[in-house]
C-alpha cells in the first residue's frame, strides 16, 4: 500500500454524463501515479490536518446550547453551566471544556472523480487549508 502525496489546490465541480453536479477537490500530486491502483471511481483514503480554529467556547467546540437571554442571566450566555458535583469533589477526566480546536490528523475515504495530467479530482471536501499537504492511499 503505498501513499501518495499531494498539495490540495481548490474546490470546483464537475458535471458527470447525466447532468447532475459533483463537487470536487482538486489535489496536484508530487509523485507519479501508478495508473493500475488509482483509477476513476476508486475509494481512496486521504488524511490531512484540519484548519486550527484556536482557542474556542464550549457552544463552538462542542454544541453547547448556551443559557437563555433573560430571565437572571446576565453574563454568562455562552458559559458551559455546572461542571461538577459535589462528589468526588473534582472535575471528571474528559469533561467538555472550552480548549483549542482543530489542526487535527484526520482520515476519511472518499473517491477518485477524474485523473489528469498531475491533478487528482477527488469527491467532496478535504481536511486542511489550501497549498496544504494530503496523503492519499488505497
Amino acid at each position: 500500500m503505498k501513499k501518495i502525496i499531494g498539495k490540495k489546490l481548490n474546490m470546483t465541480q464537475v458535471f458527470e454524463d447525466n447532468g447532475t453536479v459533483v463537487p470536487v477537490t482538486l489535489i496536484e500530486i508530487e509523485d507519479k501515479i501508478n495508473k493500475d491502483e488509482y483509477k476513476e471511481n476508486v475509494s481512496v483514503k486521504v488524511t490531512g490536518i484540519s484548519k486550527g480554529k484556536g482557542f474556542q467556547g464550549v457552544v463552538k467546540r462542542h454544541g453547547f446550547s448556551g443559557s437563555p437571554a433573560s430571565h437572571g442571566h446576565r453574563h454568562d450566555l455562552r458559559s458551559p453551566g455546572s461542571v461538577g458535583s459535589r462528589f468526588p469533589q473534582h472535575t471528571r477526566k474528559g469533561k467538555r471544556m472550552a480548549g483549542h480546536m482543530g489542526y487535527d490528523k484526520i482520515t476519511f475515504k472518499t473517491k477518485i472523480i477524474k485523473i489528469k495530467d498531475k491533478n487528482i479530482y477527488l469527491k467532496g471536501g478535504i481536511p486542511g487549508a489550501r497549498n496544504s499537504k494530503v496523503e492519499i492511499s488505497i
